[in-house]
């Protein structure tokens, strides 16, 4: 999950160079915390969240499947 969250961020960013995905993997949850440039934040973030919460969909949908639970944190 941790390529797919990257290479949607990286289409998204104006410095693709920049994003950083670090996972944390429990026993039913993942964290994974998305880090870019400061000037990408809110390109990540979209308007009104929008951005965020369809990358945030996609992770759920995905975390059905294999029983787990997926968090995205976006980190300065």
């Amino acid at each position: 999950m941790k390529e797919v969250i990257t290479e949607i961020a990286r289409a998204l960013v104006d410095e693709p160079q920049a994003v950083e995905v670090e996972e944390s993997v429990g026993e039913h949850t993942c964290v994974l915390k998305l880090k870019v440039a400061k000037n990408d934040i809110g390109k990540i973030i979209g308007k009104r969240g929008a951005n965020a919460n369809a990358i945030r969909t996609l992770l759920d949908a995905s975390g059905g499947k294999s029983n787990r639970r997926f968090i995205l944190e976006i980190v300065e």
